[in-house]
């Protein structure tokens, strides 16, 4: 796969994400492939934690669904970045680095 496909490819699902690892242009890619694997690993902590949230009336649901809608919105933003290959950085989460 080339560079954009990788990229793209990345944020579809998590294994997109596994086979953009794999089978793509892991160094020219490797910007989108660390910006979606913060973006998953948010989604599965986020899985996790709202196991406890659930429990938690109002303030946990209302934490859970706030958290649920950045990370779609970061997801939504990424995408549009990786298939316009514009290296700009996610909000909040962006500067942190995974994938060196």
């Amino acid at each position: 796969m080339d560079k954009k496909t990788t990229s793209w490819v990345a944020y579809l699902t998590i294994i997109g994400w596994i086979v953009a690892y794999l089978a793509g242009d892991k160094e020219g890619a490797k910007f989108y492939l660390n910006q979606a694997l913060i973006i998953w690993l948010g989604i599965v902590c986020l899985y996790a934690a709202s196991i406890i949230l659930v429990f938690i009336p109002i303030l946990g649901w209302l934490a859970a669904w706030s958290a649920n809608i950045f990370l779609f919105v970061c997801w939504i933003i990424g995408l549009i970045n990786a298939i316009n290959q514009e290296e700009k950085e996610l909000p909040l989460i962006g500067q942190i680095r995974i994938l060196k």
